[in-house]
């Protein structure tokens, strides 16, 4: 008994002291997804309050139903292209929301045929290029925001709105040229504070979230310098900017509910599937990443997530809400501020709505540099030069797929730097398997020669020069065994190689062939056995000269030799 009332006061000690640690981590996470989540409706064309939903739903509900403990969901810039282009074809907001009802559903079938397994199947260099990227183009795309550059136009906004779809520097050179002092400082005070927030000397100050204290420290400066009647202070197009409702029923009336005639047109369900297709594969990249900044190794089932992710979308539809997916930048900050479990991620939500519909006139006073420079901290965790120089030590098979990916994310945007990070892993892996096509070992007797040539476990059409190479050299009268003991696949070309060699080219050279443990499915005619071949060399008197190695050596002997 005592020891029951003993557990349950550590299980509820435990319980209050992590959501402490999850409120604070919600309430930066939301401080930094309101204006991302603004930011990506304004890039879309869609109305503002679209965002918000759909940051609201992606917290509250797929935060619930997710097996994640950390990442957040929202709407991504990932897919700004796509609704974009969408919303301006069918020139009605309402019939656009009918596909991303289309987008969840087809998620939520995903989920259910496990397709989610996919991600299992991601290279960790790649992984890691993503993270690094997405770090590097947060610290760029939030450089105009820390230096008080406005964005005026519709095309520069789209450049700048969240950080997986790549930058123009461009962007980064007007912004150069438009400095406001007080935002410098704000930035720089915040992240001056967030750095201080890292050493020992505030380690008892660590309860309080530093970006708490960031934004806090952002308002006070800027309300300061307004109540001074100083010229330096910052208006309202360097702060969020959110929609004000005068009343309830004000603030219903900006939900927008789906014109479901939008379901006759195919082209409303082309869109929908395109916007399933990436944004499950954005989600599921971001589960990957989030699991392995986790520091409790969290492992999340990808397959419920796709189904969380098309109830969320699917509602969102609903609701008049954008398509969302799991964001690294979100979860990443929410990680960097001490979250422990999904209900921070709740709590985000949940503070969306009440703040939104309650007091978005306090929520207009936070200045976008005191954000920035949680983000610009947020991205920096994310592409540290520790992660570069441990990638280097991997060698250039971990390095070259990790830089390209952080290159192209940073250049071009996620899906297409991830592609490309893909496609270096698979020519490395190739590569590296067309290298090492077998192992040999050989012995040299005054009567001939022994060679046993054990094939690699995939012999791929790239080991077919070599092997053929080897094949060719092999002295006229030597004794061969080639095993393929340890082999589990042998590609056609090599096995129609290896049989030409068996039947007519070893008879012709006085070659004696054993072929030994080669899969029945491959039809291999029956030749001598190992035992039979290595009877001819056994004499007690004699100690062969030996050697072993990879088929490089081989060669290099075989060719001297000639």
């Amino acid at each position: 008994m005592k020891q029951t009332i003993s557990f349950t006061m550590e299980q509820n000690s435990s319980f209050s002291k992590n959501i402490k640690k999850d409120f604070f981590s919600g309430l930066i996470v939301f401080l930094v997804a309101l204006p991302l989540c603004l930011g990506i409706a304004q890039a879309s064309h869609a109305p503002l309050f679209a965002g918000i939903v759909s940051g609201v739903i992606g917290g509250i509900v797929v935060g619930a139903l997710s097996g994640s403990r950390l990442s957040v969901s929202g709407p991504a810039a990932g897919l700004t292209a796509i609704v974009l282009a969408a919303i301006t074809k069918f020139n009605a907001f309402d019939i656009f929301l009918c596909s991303v009802i289309i987008a969840g559903a087809v998620q939520l079938v995903l989920g259910f045929v496990r397709a989610g397994k996919i991600a299992n199947f991601m290279p960790s260099s790649v992984i890691e290029g993503m993270l690094a990227g997405i770090g590097l183009t947060i610290i760029i795309k939030q450089i105009p925001d820390a230096i008080g550059y406005v964005k005026h136009s519709a095309k520069e906004l789209d450049e700048m709105v969240d950080a997986d779809d790549g930058f123009l520097m461009n962007t980064i050179t007007n912004s150069l040229k438009h400095i406001e002092v007080t935002a410098v400082i704000i930035a720089a005070v915040g992240l001056i504070v967030l750095i201080l927030w890292q050493t020992k000397a505030f380690k008892k100050l660590a309860m309080i979230p530093a970006g708490l204290i960031v934004v806090l420290l952002g308002i006070g400066i800027n309300q300061l310098l307004k109540m001074n009647g100083s010229g330096m202070v910052l208006d309202n197009t360097h702060l969020v900017s959110l929609p004000i409702a005068a009343s309830f029923s004000e603030f219903i009336g900006q939900f927008t509910l789906p014109n479901f005639a939008g379901f006759k047109d195919p082209h409303v369900w082309e869109t929908g599937v395109v916007i399933a297709i990436v944004a499950s594969i954005e989600t599921l990249l971001c589960i990957e990443a989030t699991d392995k900044l986790d520091p409790h190794k969290g492992y999340t089932s990808t397959d419920r997530e796709l189904k969380a992710q098309g109830i969320g979308n699917m509602l969102s539809g609903f609701l008049g809400g954008l398509p969302m997916t799991s964001v690294i930048v979100r979860s990443s900050a929410n990680i960097n501020a001490g979250a422990r479990s999904k209900i921070s991620t709740i709590v985000h939500g949940a503070l969306l709505l009440i703040c939104v519909a309650s007091i978005p006139v306090l929520l207009n006073m936070i200045p976008k540099a005191a954000l920035a420079a949680i983000l610009i901290f947020t991205g920096y965790k994310l592409c540290k030069p520790s992660v570069f120089i441990h990638m280097w030590k991997g060698g250039w098979t971990q390095f070259m797929p990790f830089v390209m990916t952080a290159a192209a994310v940073v250049s071009l945007d996620l899906l297409k730097g991830v592609g490309l990070g893909l496609l270096i892993s698979i020519f490395y892996i190739l590569r590296q398997n067309a290298r090492i096509p077998y192992y040999f070992q050989r012995s040299s007797f005054s009567n001939g020669e022994l060679i046993k040539i054990t094939l690699a476990q995939e012999v791929s059409f790239l080991n077919k020069a070599s092997i053929k190479d080897t094949l060719k050299n092999i002295p006229n009268g030597s004794k061969v065994i080639i095993d393929a003991s340890q082999t589990q696949y042998i590609d056609f070309d090599v096995l129609d190689l290896i049989t030409d060699f068996s039947n007519t080219a070893a008879a012709d050279r006085n070659i004696d062939v054993s072929l030994v443990d080669f899969k029945n499915i491959y039809n291999i005619p029956k030749t001598a056995s190992e035992r039979e071949i290595v009877s001819d060399f056994v004499n007690a008197n004699e100690v062969p000269k030996r050697s072993s190695g990879n088929y490089k050596k081989l060669l290099k002997q075989l060719r001297n030799e000639e």
